[in-house]
């Protein structure tokens, strides 16, 4: 469509942020429906398109060649034919969910309460979105025993995982089984006691991809996890601190499945302060051996 409406010299789909939204598909239905006046396709602008009026107006002058108009009205015909075949599999998808027998029953057993303070508000685009169309929350809670949604960069990826591994884990003895399996540890190629090639293990794993996604979600994340990718980054670099990240969002994923026990945000709290007393005693250390002693500043009373 966005091809077809720039051949037409339209530039609507540049003004508008999403053209298969509500203003895109009524104007695009409109012109297809024989309406060429742009004075009465800007009435069809939703008021909380931020662009103004006269800009979108402007948008809407362009020529209306036949064949033009043509491949517009297949791509909308081809838009809406995908869109429909997706919410069959949706529906498909969420009665094989039903049909699974549940590891808890979220009328007995609750949903704990949601402990992400910082998630960030994330606009969906589609709205035959089956994720946000459904509580996917409760879905993985019902068929995992637990809320890996927690886990933050999982938000999207929980159901993808089951459909990779499962929710039986037993075939992986421990977490570090399961990292490796799905490619995110290190490996070292040795030949006569020397060490040739040192990196991640090259393999192909849609599981650690997933992880890799979900590491690489948070960038900007005001999570603990978040934090811990910003710090590999600056040390390791981008790419080492995505894998080092995904393993650990994989270990927690194995840990939290595999033990039954909900993810809990205070684990980093603690670990976080051992590592600023660690840190703490290094300087410490390092100033005894240059002749210093590090002195606490005062603290400055509020004013």
């Amino acid at each position: 469509m966005h091809k077809a409406l720039t051949q037409m010299n339209l530039q609507i789909q540049h003004v508008i942020s999403d053209l298969s939204g509500l203003t895109g598909m009524a104007i695009v239905d409109a012109i297809l429906g024989g309406e060429r006046n742009p004075d009465e396709l800007v009435k069809l602008r939703d008021p909380r398109i931020r662009a103004e009026v006269s800009v979108v107006r402007k948008s809407l002058v362009g020529h209306w060649r036949a064949e033009h108009l043509f491949t517009l009205q297949q791509s909308r015909d081809l838009y809406r034919t995908y869109q429909q075949r997706i919410v069959e599999c949706d529906q498909e998808l969420e009665r094989y969910l039903k049909n699974l027998t549940p590891r808890v029953d979220p009328e007995q057993k609750p949903l704990p309460p949601d402990g992400k303070k910082h998630r960030r508000a994330r606009r969906t685009k589609k709205m035959g979105d089956w994720q946000a169309a459904r509580d996917l929350r409760t879905e993985t809670y019902r068929v995992f025993g637990v809320d890996v949604m927690q886990i933050p960069g999982l938000e999207k990826g929980a159901l993808l995982l089951f459909s990779e591994v499962g929710r039986d884990l037993s075939p992986w003895p421990s977490a570090h089984h399961f990292a490796s399996w799905c490619g995110l540890c290190p490996d070292n190629d040795r030949s006569g006691g020397q060490v040739l090639w040192t990196g991640v293990r090259r393999i192909k794993s849609r599981v650690g991809q997933l992880f890799r996604l979900a590491a690489h979600s948070l960038h900007h994340s005001l999570t603990p996890m978040g934090h811990y990718l910003r710090r590999l980054r600056a040390r390791l670099g981008p790419r080492a601190a995505i894998t080092a990240t995904a393993h650990k969002i994989a270990i927690i994923f194995y840990t939290l499945v595999r033990q039954q026990v909900e993810y809990d945000e205070s684990i980093w709290a603690r670990r976080d302060a051992e590592r600023q007393r660690r840190h703490e005693a290094n300087l410490r250390r390092q100033a005894k051996q240059l002749g210093y002693q590090l002195v606490p500043l005062p603290e400055t009373p509020a004013a």
